[in-house]
């Protein structure tokens, strides 16, 4: 009798796979959904990021003490989430309170290593080269402004109102303050800001104020462009960290 020939196992199924992969593909769909871009800590992400790239300054901040820790030195780390956290429900409401004034290019809101950041568009809010208000274009926005300042959010926050300017020199002529430079401009266009604030029911005693010309630019002040970006005042709800 000749030999029984052998028969090969049959292969496997891999109708499975389609299934499995449909089930990944909505479960990371489920996740995504869930992700909220919004309260993720901008301050944060930027240190851990600076971490990632082996830098250890992250704006003054990192994930690590670092060397210099064994010698002695306090280096500010990152912050706790617990800071964290608490600032994401201001920034949220901040979003909210202020969506006329951010889509009419009037405010921003961003978060760097100092806080919450509001800026206020120099050219919207006072006359050129002045620190006047131009109080019936902003009246709204400084409505809103102490509304938010007002919140439970913020209530026990410290905040600064920091003037900044471009690298133009003040008028002489056509200068209805007098002022003999920009760094009186930009405190006291701060010191207006805080004024109406106050005048709106703002506890003016948790505000100080700075001025700081153009020494401090977001952006190079060779364009007109940049020095119109330059031309603000920042409202910051400090972070505990850099009080």
């Amino acid at each position: 009798m000749g030999k029984k020939e052998s028969k090969e196992p049959a292969k496997p199924s891999t109708a499975w796979q389609g299934t499995y992969g449909d089930m990944i593909t909505l479960m990371l769909c489920f996740f995504v959904m869930l992700y909220d871009p919004s309260e993720t800590d901008a301050v944060a992400m930027a240190a851990l990021s600076a971490s990632i790239q082996n830098n250890n300054t992250g704006g003054g901040q990192s994930l690590s003490l670092g060397r210099l820790s064994d010698m002695g030195n306090t280096i500010s780390s990152l912050p706790s989430v617990e800071r964290g956290q608490s600032l994401g429900p201001a920034k949220k409401k901040a979003v909210t309170i202020f969506a006329p004034d951010v889509k009419t290019n009037k405010i921003t809101v961003t978060s760097d290593e100092r806080g919450l950041v509001i800026s206020l568009a120099s050219d919207a809010f006072f006359q050129e080269g002045s620190a006047r208000l131009n109080i019936d274009e902003t009246r709204d926005s400084l409505l809103r402004l102490s509304q938010f300042f007002n919140e439970p959010d913020v209530k026990g926050r410290y905040f600064r109102i920091e003037g900044h300017t471009d690298n133009t020199p003040v008028s002489l002529t056509g200068n209805p303050d007098n002022f003999p430079s920009n760094w009186e401009l930009s405190a006291t266009r701060a010191a207006n800001i805080l004024h109406y604030l106050a005048d709106f029911g703002v506890d003016e005693g948790a505000f100080s104020i700075a001025g700081y010309a153009d020494t401090r630019p977001k952006f190079k002040n060779d364009t007109a462009e940049g020095r119109a970006y330059n031309r603000r005042v920042d409202i910051i709800v400090i972070d505990e960290g850099h009080l």
